[in-house]
């Protein structure tokens, strides 16, 4: 083992060795260990867990349970390396165990309800839903979906009814309201009924929107049309009707109030975050060949600046990415390093797009920057070595390179790659030993993959 294996060893069991209570802000790992014997096969199930070895990880939490059998935390983690490995059943009752231990644990009843969904027993999952409201009301939003999937209309009526009073009224629950009355049981068989509770009540946007809904499903898109314009004008304010007449004006190419609607839509405080960013990407698939679109590409990406729990402009960068307009895929994925650099996967992103735009220069700089704060990644080591090559400083390709390949752990693809490299680096310094040893290992690594 070399001594850059021995350092990475030491720095994984140094973090083995920390309490439980360290890492265990989300979720129940926080249990007294009693015996040195349990605290050893424990640590070993979330070693092996960490690297994805769920049946070893398995084995030890077995050890664990002969041990401990009142340990609700040992079912609990039996749990999760079942579910790891989709074998629901039994996950499914290690997280009843779990619950039966300890009933007062909100992550037990979730490892229930998560198993009960994918085995499609909609009835327990409700059940459990029912009992996680008691610790999290927000689950109620989970528990009309469910409603809705399984077709228990009127309970979700009732649910989507009390939360819109309780906490106001989405999009997506605005949506399915409009879905429930578009069913006959509700709409009295046609669609009169709705046209005149607009007449009687202008200013409920329910019945606008579930109208919307029944045009937009029978492909009646001019009636959808001038409904949504008719909510505009009886209820200017609402924000609901930006969403459906951003859409109606991008399909009637009416480009420039299209861009107003959207506008309105992403700068509004009460529509869903995942709505705005649906708008945005409709607006991007629209305009992605139209360079006259990129200033209102670029103005909208700031709407989403401060917003962690989507990316906006890392998305975009992948969406060019996939287009193969690396240049464009460079630019967003810059913007996204700039508002969040502790995105590891921007910056492997960025470095990517950095090689396929021969930007060599800045691909040296950011590797460089990023193997201080992330010595253990190989990533890094590889986008390093190949700036270096690049720049003809081949001998300091070969140390990063050669030091890289310490840290690759199971991925051949990314091992080749280091040897093309090594190759190339040793062929521009002359020793064709070495070249050639390299070529024919990446060579045959590239043949296993395929």
């Amino acid at each position: 083992m070399t001594i850059k294996r021995l350092f990475f060893a030491f720095i994984v069991l140094g973090f083995l060795s920390q309490p439980l209570q360290l890492w265990s802000q989300e979720e129940p790992e926080d249990i007294a260990l009693d015996t040195d014997e349990f605290q050893v096969f424990f640590y070993e199930s979330l070693k092996q867990k960490g690297i994805e070895n769920y049946d070893k990880a398995i084995n030890a939490l077995q050890r664990c349970e002969a041990l401990q059998p009142n340990n609700p935390v040992v079912y609990f983690e039996l749990g999760k390396n079942y579910q790891a490995q989709k074998d629901y059943l039994p996950a499914y009752e290690n997280y009843e165990k779990a619950v039966k231990l300890d009933a007062n644990n909100r992550w037990y009843w979730a490892g229930m309800y998560d198993m009960a969904f994918a085995m499609r027993d909609y009835d327990k999952a409700i059940n459990h839903l029912n009992k996680l409201i008691t610790f999290k009301k927000e689950y109620k939003e989970e528990l009309v979906k469910l409603y809705m999937n399984t077709q228990k209309f009127d309970k979700a009526l009732e649910l989507i009814t009390e939360l819109d009073e309780t906490v106001g009224k989405s999009e997506q629950r605005n949506q399915y309201k409009a879905q429930i009355m578009s069913a006959s049981k509700y709409k009295g068989n046609d669609k009169n009924s709705l046209e005149s509770a607009i007449k009687s009540f202008p200013n409920e946007e329910s019945n606008y929107i579930a109208l919307i809904y029944i045009f937009s499903e029978e492909n009646q898109f001019e009636k959808a049309f001038e409904v949504a314009k008719q909510l505009e004008k009886n209820i200017p304010t609402s924000e609901w009707a930006q969403v459906s007449l951003f859409k109606f004006h991008l399909e009637k190419q009416e480009v420039e109030k299209a861009i107003l609607a959207m506008e309105r839509v992403v700068s509004s405080p009460i529509i869903d975050k995942k709505i705005k960013h649906r708008v945005f990407n409709e607006f991007i698939v629209f305009a992605k060949d139209d360079p006259k679109y990129v200033a209102t590409i670029d103005k909208t990406i700031t709407y989403f600046n401060d917003d962690k729990e989507i990316n906006v402009a890392k998305e975009l960068g992948k969406f060019y990415q996939n287009k193969a307009n690396w240049n464009a895929a460079v630019k967003y994925y810059e913007v996204q390093f700039k508002n969040s650099p502790e995105d590891v996967e921007n910056r492997m992103l960025l470095l990517q797009a950095y090689v396929e735009t021969n930007r060599f220069e800045p691909l040296a700089e950011l590797s460089d920057k990023s193997l201080e704060l992330y010595p253990l990644q190989p990533d890094f080591y590889y986008y390093a070595g190949l700036a270096n090559n690049q720049s003809k400083k081949h001998k300091k390709a070969i140390d990063l390179l050669e030091s890289g390949l310490d840290y690759i752990i199971d991925n051949p693809k990314m091992e080749a790659n280091f040897y093309i490299q090594l190759g190339e680096a040793f062929n521009a310094t002359g020793d064709m030993k070495k070249k050639e040893m390299y070529f024919t290992k990446a060579e045959k690594l590239l043949k296993q993959i395929k």
